[in-house]
C-alpha cells in the first residue's frame, strides 16, 4: 500500500473523448483470482453525492498500463468486500 501523503494519478480518455485525471485509491492482487486490480476515482459524484469509484484489472509488469474490464460477479464481490472494509475502517476512525 502506498504512503497516504503520496497521491498517484493517471489520465484516461472517457466515452466523450475527453481526458480525465483519475486518482488511484488502492491496488491489490487477489490470491483467489491471481489478478491485479486497481481501484480509482475521477472525483466526480453521483446523484446522492457519493464519490464515483471504478475498478479495473491491470498488469503491474507492463511498461504501458492497460486497464481491462472486470467481467465476473465473483471479482466484483471481492472488490466490494474490500471497499466495505475500508469504508467501515474510515467510519470507525471518525468515531474515535
Amino acid at each position: 500500500m502506498q504512503n497516504s501523503e503520496e497521491v498517484m494519478t493517471f489520465k484516461v480518455v472517457n466515452d466523450e473523448g475527453k481526458e480525465v485525471e483519475c486518482e488511484v485509491l488502492f491496488t491489490f492482487e487477489s490470491e483467489e483470482t491471481k489478478k491485479n486490480y486497481i481501484v480509482y476515482t475521477d472525483n466526480t459524484t453521483d446523484e446522492e453525492g457519493n464519490t464515483k469509484v471504478y475498478a479495473s484489472i491491470y498488469n503491474p509488469n507492463e511498461a504501458e498500463t492497460k486497464l481491462l474490464p472486470i467481467e465476473t460477479e465473483k471479482e466484483w464481490k471481492i472488490i466490494e468486500t474490500i471497499l466495505e472494509e475500508i469504508q467501515s475502517e474510515a467510519n470507525n476512525e471518525g468515531n474515535k
